[in-house]
């Protein structure tokens, strides 16, 4: 096990690492990372939510198929997204080529990771305006995630802290119907990531990010956020 890290520390330093060995994970770490999972904060502590994690090899290659093919579907709208302007040529190309080792080897992951929320209509009073019913339930699916991503979240973080690495990614929704029955989810369910988890090839952080002053703003939009001391 790992040396406890400061959270600041494992926030700082979790990159998205794609790349993965195949070796694998004991019982005991994935139950670290589910109950860190759980320990998010759930919208009305309902915790409509389902974790799975799937270990089963011949699970792990289904899934594993079914990203692939709808990640090449894709994958030219990746590259042709061109290069941020924050990234040199060398760190843009690295991202690609671990975004497309990603997309070839998932199903080889020793643990791939589904967050998935229940999405159940709810029971508005007929006090609340039409118009206003009508905003709620066609966002319904977008406010669920609110109770997901958190989660998302501690797992990163949990695998950081426990010397593990992982990434979001969300290709499958090209072909959630397949994922949602290749391991019995109900539909009235959707998956909202999928994460392969297992020991990094490449190194933590530190992340890079653009400067607080070109994404950080004060009181309003266009007002560069500044320390005031």
């Amino acid at each position: 096990m790992p040396p406890a890290i400061d959270v600041f520390e494992a926030i700082q330093t979790a990159r998205m690492l794609r790349v993965l060995e195949p070796d694998p994970v004991p019982d005991a770490l994935i139950q670290r990372i589910l109950e860190a999972a759980i320990c998010a904060p759930s919208a009305g502590n309902a915790q409509t939510w389902r974790f799975i994690a799937v270990t089963d090899e011949p699970q792990r290659k289904r899934l594993g198929d079914a990203y692939r093919r709808a990640s090449v579907s894709v994958r030219e709208f990746y590259a042709a997204q061109g290069r941020p302007a924050h990234m040199s040529e060398d760190e843009f190309l690295r991202m690609l080529r671990s975004g497309i080792h990603l997309h070839e080897h998932m199903g080889e992951a020793p643990v791939i990771f589904l967050p998935c929320m229940r999405i159940e209509p709810r029971a508005l009073p007929e006090s609340i305006p039409p118009e206003t019913q009508a905003l709620m339930r066609a966002n319904l699916v977008h406010v669920a995630a609110a109770s997901v991503y958190p989660a998302v979240q501690n797992v990163i973080l949990a695998c950081r802290a426990l010397g593990l690495g992982t990434c979001l990614t969300t290709n499958h929704f090209l072909v959630e119907a397949e994922v949602r029955a290749i391991v019995g989810l109900p539909d009235d369910y959707r998956v909202y990531a999928m994460m392969p988890i297992g020991w990094p090839v490449g190194r933590y952080g530190p992340v890079r990010r653009k400067p607080l002053s070109e994404v950080a703003c004060r009181d309003r939009f266009g007002t560069p956020f500044t320390s005031s001391g």
